[in-house]
């Protein structure tokens, strides 16, 4: 009986293996090519850096008034 347990438990330990593995697999799938990772890479640098200063602009116009 042992011996079987060790069996079933050994299997289930290989199948949750698997399981981790095809969740990263994916997870790394639907989130390659995301927002998050161009940003990360420096492409909306520019763009990042002109939303800051049109906010700023506006905030200003707005206490002007």
């Amino acid at each position: 009986m042992a011996e079987s347990a060790k069996k079933v438990a050994q299997q289930t330990e290989e199948r949750l293996e698997q399981v981790a593995e095809n969740v990263r697999k994916r997870f790394a799938k639907l989130t390659e090519g995301r927002l998050g990772d161009t940003i990360n890479e420096g492409r909306f640098a520019d763009s990042v850096d002109h939303g800051v200063d049109q906010g700023r602009r506006e905030s200003r116009d707005r206490r002007a008034r």
